[in-house]
Formats: structure tokens, C-alpha cells, sequence
């Protein structure tokens, strides 16, 4: 006799048929299963137009891929312990004197402290000026931009990120977005970098805090295309470490050293 899922023996029958099947954007279940150094706790492909939330440990690595060219990571960064503590955009490259995000530069919060330092950088495109797109952004670029349609703006996947968390619309603060790039012309001119670019590029992060992380995949704000035009990225996390005494992060600028000496301060036992 053929089921339906109209009945629940036959919704039950078709989701245990489902068992096992993969398809491209989901986490990896166990993520120890991922291929990745040292001890994975998260591994997760984020569908175009999709977002992930996680909570991560002082140390963690995270590695974002941008596994088709096309990916547009907008991220927002929170302290677990007291989420009221959470990225400073400004403050990041105010206090480092340079507004383009790369390897050796730290991501601060609004207390001054080292949230995250960025260890490798394969892509050199990133944007800490523009912030996610919105409803009325993706509106006007693509008719429709509602969080349920078929053009999802990053704000609204942000909302949704971090109500996993306990979190709502006032705590969604400007993010920085990696793999889109806007450089800042001699004339003040906004010029974006969007691509698309080869696939596999990588970007590597250390967690200074215990955080909780939110990402949005959707295109950039300033992504001229008039299609929707976005491809899947790929976050992986696995512990570590903080950064050490030595490490030439920490040590690189008197403004750096200071804000780890806050991030220290707040752990100190």
C-alpha cells in the first residue's frame, strides 16, 4: 500500500527514509568526522542564503571556505558569558589605524578586548565598512527581500541566528563580512570587490573569548548583479589554544598588547 506523508504512519515512514542522506549544505554529524586539524567541534556548510550560529571556546580555530567563489560571510561576534560585550566594528579599525581586514589583524569588542585574531588569509577581500544587507537593500536589488522569500537579507538571517542564543533584534550590531571587499578610494569613493573569485579560498580565526559566532550567507549590500548570487560556505571549528605570551599578534602594536591585556584581565583567576 502506498503512503502519504497526509497521515502520521506515512509522515513517520517517509522521515526514516530520509536517514542518511546528505546534501550540500548541513553540519557534519559527528564534526569529528570533518577533515580538519586537531579536535573538531563544529563543521558546517551554510547554504547560499543561509546562516549558522554557534557557541565556541577561548582558543578555538575557525576556518571559513568559500567553496564556490561566490561566498559572502557577514559575521557577528557576541561574549558568551555576558553577550551585552559584542564586536566593535569601529573600534577595530580605529584602534589598529587601518580599515582593511587581514592576517595578523584583530577583531575588538566595545570593551576593548581581543574578541578574535585573523591567522591566515588567502583572499584579501573583506569588508569592515558597509554591514549586512536589509530587507529594503535586497527590495530594491532583487523585488523581494523578506526573510522567508526567495531572497533573504543578512539582517533578517541574523535575527535568526542569534534567537538561538537568546538574543533579539536591538543585539543584530554592524558585522564585518569576509570574502566581499570594499576598498576606499583616494576620492572617498566606496568601491566594492565582489567577484567572483576562485573557489577554495580560506580564512583562518582564533577565538581570544569565549563567543558565541553568527553567520550570514547573502550577497554583499553593494553586489551590483541583479541576480541573486550567492554559493555555499563552509565553517569548520576545532580547539586550540589562546594566543601565548610571545605571540607576535599579541605583541605586533602597543594598541594590540593592550587590548589582549584586556581580554587576559577578564579571565584572570
Amino acid at each position: 500500500m502506498t503512503t502519504t506523508t497526509a497521515d502520521p504512519s506515512g509522515a513517520r515512514d517517509h522521515a526514516r527514509a530520509m536517514a542518511g542522506t546528505r546534501v550540500e549544505a548541513m553540519p557534519t554529524l559527528p564534526a569529528a568526522a570533518a577533515d580538519a586539524p586537531g579536535d573538531v567541534i563544529w563543521e558546517e556548510t551554510i547554504a547560499p542564503g543561509g546562516y549558522a550560529a554557534r557557541r565556541i571556546a577561548r582558543g578555538t580555530r575557525l576556518r571559513l571556505i568559500d567553496l564556490g567563489g561566490d561566498a559572502c560571510a557577514a559575521m557577528l561576534l557576541f561574549n558568551a558569558e555576558m553577550p551585552t560585550e559584542r564586536l566593535n566594528v569601529a573600534d577595530t579599525v580605529k584602534v589598529q589605524w587601518n580599515g582593511y581586514l587581514g592576517a595578523g589583524r584583530l577583531l575588538l569588542s566595545d570593551m576593548g578586548r581581543v574578541m578574535m585574531s585573523i591567522l591566515d588569509d588567502e583572499a584579501g577581500t573583506h569588508d569592515a565598512f558597509c554591514g549586512a544587507s536589509n530587507a529594503a537593500s535586497n527590495a530594491r536589488r532583487y523585488g523581494e527581500g523578506s526573510n522567508y522569500g526567495p531572497y533573504p537579507n543578512a539582517r533578517d538571517r541574523f535575527m535568526l541566528a542569534v534567537a538561538k542564543h537568546g538574543l533579539g533584534r536591538r543585539d543584530v550590531h554592524p558585522c564585518v563580512t569576509w570574502f566581499k571587499g570594499v576598498r576606499i578610494a583616494d576620492d572617498g569613493a566606496t568601491e566594492p570587490q565582489i567577484g567572483p573569485f576562485a573557489p577554495g579560498r580560506t580564512l583562518v580565526l582564533r577565538a581570544e573569548m569565549e563567543l558565541i559566532v553568527a553567520l550570514a550567507n547573502c550577497p554583499h549590500v553593494l553586489d551590483p548583479r541583479n541576480a541573486y548570487t550567492v554559493t555555499p560556505l563552509r565553517a569548520t571549528a576545532w580547539r586550540g589554544a589562546p594566543a601565548a605570551a610571545d605571540d607576535p599578534l599579541r605583541t605586533a602594536t602597543p594598541e594590540g598588547l593592550r587590548a589582549f591585556l584586556n581580554t587576559e584581565d577578564l579571565y584572570a583567576r
